[in-house]
């Protein structure tokens, strides 16, 4: 059984702890509801044990959760689906890093994506051509084979802005996301093209920070921010590295960066503007 990473463990154990507290019940109660040991309860609210889909949904019915979004979204961060079933990145498992494969979870399963990009164009919002060549300069000297499977996964990725409902993205872009070519002028004329009809679907908000606006908050690297359905107890910021990702979770350290991306957003051209602005680049305005 996939439990999934360990920030994902903590914050559904956090959460389950608080549905536990408002249900009026001692961590002894709840295990003798469901018939467990009451250190089981402990670890698994603790994020220091896993826990089975199946479970979350005997925990919630002794909590008396009804609310439907809530329960599929807790039973969704146990990591597996209503059946059971592996979610389909777990096919390159040997493939990917479990910092990837993390990532990936979380995006497939928030319901709010908020992203800096300084330097290239976010992953979701990627051509196959341009994302080729992502791919080739971050895993440089990789056999083709390689390349082509993490090629699929970026792709596949996008689903979640094709599902129903579908993700909600608000992307802000360093203008030199724009003006940096990749994989040559013909690849870049299609992605920038791609960027404005993403940008005119009603779940997708696109700006740009021009090189007009100077040294800004977001100078220090870029960062996502993930939000979830019924509950901001879950979100979560992650920031990527060379070799790892950092997730962080405390509500500090989430109001910081949720006031840094509104701060971004006030500076960047509208998503109006932003539409001409790629189609300026796109011409070599």
């Amino acid at each position: 059984m996939q439990y999934g990473p360990a920030v994902r463990r903590r914050k559904l154990g956090a959460e389950l702890r608080a549905l536990r507290a408002r249900a009026g019940l001692k961590s002894g109660e709840a295990a003798r509801l469901v018939g467990w040991h009451q250190s089981k309860v402990s670890r698994i609210e603790t994020g220091r044990s896993g826990v089975k889909p199946t479970d979350v949904e005997l925990l919630l019915d002794a909590y008396d959760v009804r609310d439907a979004e809530l329960r599929e979204l807790l039973v969704m961060l146990a990591g597996s689906d209503d059946n059971g079933r592996h979610h389909w990145w777990h096919a390159y498992r040997g493939l990917l890093p479990s910092t990837y494969s993390d990532f990936i979870s979380l995006e497939s399963q928030a319901s709010v994506m908020r992203t800096l990009e300084n330097s290239v164009v976010p992953g979701l919002l990627q051509t196959p051509e341009y994302a080729r060549e992502v791919t080739l300069a971050a895993v440089d000297g990789a056999p083709d084979d390689k390349v082509d499977a993490l090629v699929e996964v970026r792709l596949a990725r996008q689903d979640v802005l094709r599902s129903n409902p579908p993700l909600r993205l608000s992307a802000v872009l360093d203008e030199a996301a724009l003006r940096r070519t990749v994989g040559g002028p013909g690849v870049m004329a299609r992605q920038l093209e791609h960027l404005r009809e993403a940008a005119q679907l009603p779940h997708v908000r696109i700006q740009v920070l021009p090189f007009e606006v100077g040294a800004h908050v977001g100078v220090t690297g870029p960062f996502v921010i993930f939000s979830f359905p019924s509950t901001s107890d879950l979100d979560v910021v992650v920031l990527d590295h060379l070799t790892s990702s950092l997730y962080l979770e405390r509500k500090e350290d989430l109001q910081a960066y949720s006031e840094a991306f509104d701060s971004l957003q006030v500076h960047a051209l509208s998503p109006e503007e932003t539409l001409d602005f790629i189609a300026g680049v796109a011409h070599g305005a």
